[in-house]
């Protein structure tokens, strides 16, 4: 495992975090869900307790390298200091010279915000001498913001490179889960893939070949494998340039031994809309004018029916076009299903936490990653650039 704060002397040293705190905020600037915040805290407070001097960095939506006063963080500067009990100082403006001499005047457990890093170009860009700003601010580096480990920026890689780095309790719990499921499952180990982006997917299902026994699919994805052996998918959804790799893969799976299980009835539309007249369909027979929707229950009952004897579960991505209310019902089956399993259960993706969340169960699941494109990436078999800066304990 990678080193963590407790592998390093905080004391009286000036840490600088990267956090994620890129929260959904309202039209009122209220915070809706203080999650990522709240996850936060046992770092932050084992910095205070260990007399560090707590730099936070964070970006929050996509300002694009301009300063949008709606995506400032200090609404979360007052959650913040609400959850700690403590005032958070807040730096406007990161390259002028008042944030160093803020950092100069800090006392041992004091905590620093630095403003939205994503009002700055340089940030998403990597700049170099950007990078080294922010790290003349410190002597410490910790990653806190799993979500964009996989991201080079000034803030995640840049500055990681030029101090001493380790991972917060967040990050260190992401990748314990992760090293659990990827290299020491119990079995049967299931994995569930949907959403629409088979391009992402198909990576994840090669690395998982030789690790799971049983790959559920479902949602947008699902067609390009239904195409892939010759079934009419109607209007569905289709990556035309992925159907031989899909065709690949399923014979890689037949020579393991693993099951790659395709829905074997669709709730279908003609179009994608809340009103839509839904029609059921057999995989491999959706009408020409209609388009797959969301699994149906013929398969949701097979899908149950795996799900309850796995031991391990990887879930990512929805099995329907969860932005509608009739098109959820797939998706919502699974995320309870998840949730009654026994299984070790590791959710990522945003609209397949959002089911769990949304049915009241998160505290039934092991793990909902706070990465998405991080953990897939990991699932993918791949290095997360920020991660691989950090020494090994």
């Amino acid at each position: 495992m990678k080193k963590t704060i407790r592998d390093i002397d905080v004391e009286g040293k000036r840490v600088f975090v990267r956090v994620d705190y890129n929260v959904p905020i309202n039209a009122e600037l209220k915070i809706v869900d203080d999650t990522r915040i709240t996850a936060t805290l046992p770092t932050i407070n084992y910095l205070i307790e260990h007399n560090a001097k707590i730099i936070l960095c964070s970006h929050l939506g996509r300002p694009n390298g301009q300063v949008e006063p709606k995506l400032s963080l200090r609404p979360v500067l007052a959650r913040l200091s609400q959850l700690l009990n403590k005032p958070v100082s807040f730096a406007e403006d990161i390259l002028d010279k008042s944030t160093a001499e803020m950092v100069d005047k800090m006392q041992n457990g004091d905590v620093l915000m630095l403003e939205n890093i994503r009002f700055y170009k340089q940030e998403e860009e990597n700049d170099e001498s950007f990078a080294k700003t922010l790290a003349s601010l410190a002597d410490i580096y910790v990653l806190e913001a799993f979500a964009t480990a996989h991201r080079k920026h000034a803030s995640t890689f840049g500055v990681a490179k030029l101090l001493p780095a380790v991972c917060g309790f967040l990050v260190e719990h992401e990748l314990e889960i992760f090293d659990k499921v990827l290299n020491n499952p119990d079995h049967p180990f299931v994995a569930i893939l949907g959403g629409a982006k088979v391009a992402d997917k198909l990576p994840v299902i090669e690395n998982l070949l030789d690790k799971v026994d049983t790959v559920l699919i479902g949602g947008g994805m699902a067609y390009t494998f239904i195409k892939a052996i010759g079934g009419n998918i109607g209007m569905s959804i289709i990556d035309n340039t992925k159907i031989d790799l899909a065709k690949e893969i399923l014979d890689k799976a037949k020579e393991k031994n693993v099951k790659i299980m395709l829905p074997i009835d669709n709730l279908c539309a003609k179009e994608f809309s809340e009103d839509a007249e839904t029609k059921l369909f057999s995989s491999g027979f959706i009408a020409d004018d209609y388009q797959g929707m969301d699994i149906g229950p013929k398969t949701i009952k097979i899908y149950k029916a795996v799900i309850k004897k796995a031991k391990t579960i990887v879930w990512n991505g929805p099995v329907g076009v969860y932005e509608y209310e009739k098109f959820k019902r797939g998706t919502n089956k699974i995320a309870k299903y998840v949730a009654k399993s026994k299984a070790v259960s590791v959710i990522g993706g945003g609209d397949s936490i959002a089911a769990i969340q949304s049915l009241g169960v998160a505290k039934k699941v092991t793990h909902m990653s706070t990465g998405g494109g991080a953990s897939l990436m990991l699932l993918q078999g791949k290095k997360l650039p920020c991660i691989e800066l950090i020494e090994d304990q």
